[in-house]
């Protein structure tokens, strides 16, 4: 495989990585290069299934193998935590700790650093997080960014002018903060609307508390108003009731999210309208016959740490950070029935954060083993790039 080390714009000289073996949790470090392989490997065409006697027919879309590693997109990353595509098939990533936004452009990923949020103020778990590309972004060129600031986690938006970064524009500000539990995943739906998770920051009793951001999923308008059709009309909470959720998927019209669990259960959740899903009162099942939302799966907390969640080749896949690795998880044909979780690639790339599907296809995974939680390797943060 030929690797190219590509520098980093900063507007200033060139410096060489530097790594630190063991972090403390919440410090940050200052690396200027990295090294970027060209994707090349075209991902493997999959066999159409045969007709299904019934009459009923099967997903085109449906893996017949397991997934495998195809190459790596980027090394030497700082805590990547938060990335989407842009029409163009260049991606946006955005860095936890440095509060910088990159592009990786073309086929051979050639990294360019847009701009940095200022506005970012890195603690434990906060800093600048999710990013989603504005579903008009050819006419509008916005970013959507989920900001740590020093006050509180806020949604902003900025305007890419070329590959440069314009000002930030907040969109929706008030959400709590804190070092740990600060949610922070972004994704537009098919309704044109942003969802938007947050944590508790570390106090459970903001997740019920309807006069709160905090443990929630919420739902707005591009502009930052509380969306048409939510269950308050004055209000951007769409539900309630969650620990920490840090990965956000759509399968057609169902939301699917993954949250954090305390001591007992990571949960994938099915998420509707209105609906409470019971922390701090209930930690995974049990709730149902007091009036909360059960998840659909759960797993202990040391095989999963869920974080970014993505719907690709039939399949929803979890990014898992302590379980260190990732999870295929099953869904039936309309998407409303998760079963049958496996897990890949165990325990063989250390944390991984994120994961989104890529236009032709495949799978980008970032790993997190920089975060002051993982034990990471002179080529970490990394994104791997992985057919379903």
């Amino acid at each position: 495989m030929n690797r190219r080390l590509v520098a980093v714009l900063t507007g200033c000289a060139l410096s060489v990585p530097l790594l630190s073996g063991c972090l403390e949790e919440g410090n940050t470090t200052d690396v200027r290069m990295i090294e970027t392989t060209p994707s090349g490997t075209p991902l493997p065409t999959t066999p159409t299934p045969s007709p299904d006697p019934t009459g009923s027919s099967p997903s085109p879309q449906a893996p017949t193998s397991d997934p495998r590693l195809l190459d790596t997109v980027a090394t030497g990353l700082e805590v990547p935590w938060g990335l989407d595509f842009m029409p163009d098939g260049d991606a946006v990533v955005t860095e936890r700790d440095s509060g910088r936004v990159l592009l990786l452009r073309g086929e051979e990923h050639r990294v360019v650093e847009a701009g940095t949020v200022d506005e970012a103020a890195p603690e434990g778990e906060a800093g600048l997080l999710g990013v989603a590309v504005s579903p008009d972004f050819e006419e509008d060129r916005l970013l959507y960014l989920y900001v740590s600031t020093a006050e509180d986690n806020r949604v902003v938006r900025a305007r890419l002018r070329g590959t440069r970064l314009g000002e930030t524009e907040p969109v929706l500000t008030g959400i709590p903060n804190g070092f740990i539990h600060d949610g922070g995943r972004l994704e537009f739906g098919p309704d044109g609307f942003l969802y938007v998770s947050t944590g508790d920051a570390g106090e459970p009793s903001r997740a019920p508390d309807p006069d709160s951001l905090g443990g929630k999923i919420l739902r707005i308008t591009a502009g930052g108003d509380p969306a048409p059709g939510n269950p308050e009309p004055d209000s951007p909470v769409f539900s309630s009731g969650h620990r920490n959720v840090q990965g956000l998927a759509f399968v057609a019209d169902r939301l699917w999210a993954s949250e954090f669990g305390s001591d007992e259960a990571d949960e994938l959740n099915l998420v509707e309208g209105g609906e409470d899903h019971g922390w701090p009162e209930v930690e995974g099942t049990g709730g149902t016959e007091q009036g909360y939302t059960d998840p659909q799966l759960t797993w202990e907390t040391g095989e999963a740490s869920p974080s970014g969640l993505a719907f690709a080749a039939g399949h929803l896949w979890l990014a898992a950070l302590q379980g260190e690795r990732l999870w295929r998880v099953e869904v039936d044909r309309d998407g409303a029935t998760a079963s049958e979780p496996t897990a890949y690639f165990v325990g063989e790339h250390g944390r991984m954060r994120t994961v989104a599907e890529a236009p032709d296809g495949s799978l980008w995974v970032t790993t997190s083993n920089r975060d002051g939680r993982g034990s990471p390797d002179a080529d970490d943060d990394r994104i791997l790039r992985i057919r379903p």
